[in-house]
């Protein structure tokens, strides 16, 4: 099963997050840098990174390299993160976004709706059975709203979609839980936990996760980031 991909667009992403029951004081805005003069005009509080970056060879040997490492010496990961696997292509914009509300569900505020049901249905789920809900779906379901909704808002973006055009680009989300900084990707095998964090360190210790991603790829321009926060 294949979506279009997300535009890594504020306004299409606003949409999304707005369909999920997210109040409109909570939006998606642009991160224009990361050093601490650009990080001052995010608005606060910051609660999720959504980063979009090139899959390149070296991403791909990083990320073993860093999972054979969690294998051998282990990581904390708190018991109510919610994490979900991706196996539908494309839908990782979705998928990015759906583990920034999802585990800022109470502190958003989130309305009762669609989304709310997914997250109650899902809430004793594994992450693999939580992806194969989007696989594993019926036209009257909650999922399939939800991947109509993906479709519907990735032909409203600036660029124009090609169906049969690879993409080589990814969206992952940097959430706070219970203290620490993960990385939540559903293509890896697990959360990854990049330290501890607070509500005010948030968005400075993420922006550092970033700018491992650009240092490991340097030479790609390619780079997006987004931060969910509460606007005024």
């Amino acid at each position: 099963m294949s979506l279009l991909p997300l535009e890594s667009n504020p306004e299409v992403m606003n949409k999304f997050i707005h369909l999920l029951g997210v109040p409109d004081k909570w939006n998606i805005v642009d991160v224009y840098g990361l050093d601490p003069d650009a990080l001052a005009f995010v608005p606060r509080p910051v609660l999720a990174l959504i980063l979009l970056f090139p899959c390149s060879d070296k991403f791909y040997e990083y990320a073993k390299q860093e999972a054979d490492q969690i294998k051998e010496k282990g990581q904390t990961v708190v018991e109510d993160i919610f994490y979900m696997k991706q196996y539908v292509s494309n839908a990782c914009g979705s998928i990015a976004l759906i583990h920034s509300v999802a585990n800022n569900a109470e502190r958003l505020e989130l309305e009762n709706g669609m989304f709310s049901k997914i997250l109650d249905d899902s809430k004793n789920l594994t992450p693999e059975q939580r992806g194969e809900m989007l696989m594993n779906m019926n036209s009257n379901s909650d999922a399939y709203k939800l991947i109509t909704a993906h479709q519907e808002l990735a032909m409203e973006g600036q660029t124009e979609v090609n169906p049969n055009e690879k993409v080589n680009h990814h969206f992952v989300a940097l959430v706070q839980k219970g203290g620490y900084l993960y990385e939540l990707d559903g293509r890896k095998d697990f959360p990854i936990n990049h330290g501890a964090t607070t509500d005010d360190s948030f968005l400075e210790d993420a922006a550092k996760v970033c700018k491992e991603f650009i240092k490991r790829d340097s030479e790609d321009v390619n780079f997006t980031i987004m931060a969910l926060t509460q606007s005024y």
